[in-house]
């Protein structure tokens, strides 16, 4: 059993690096274009600025992104 458990864990490894690439691509684009991403940390959406800074992203955040498409 121990062996079938390492078998998908090496199966899907590369999800995770996939992931983490996309972030990295993610915050790349947000610098070179002066904005910021959001995602999900501890349970609740935040906004990372180009800058490191790190900000609940709140209703209100979401009612302006709602108005601006």
């Amino acid at each position: 059993m121990q062996n079938e458990d390492r078998g998908v864990q090496r199966k899907f490894e590369w999800v995770d690096k996939w992931a983490k690439m996309t972030g990295d691509r993610a915050r790349i684009d947000a610098r070179a274009n002066n904005t910021y991403i959001v995602y999900k940390k501890n349970d609740q959406l935040v906004k990372e600025y180009p800058n490191g800074e790190i900000v609940p992203f709140t209703d209100s955040d979401r009612k302006k992104d709602k108005e601006d498409t």
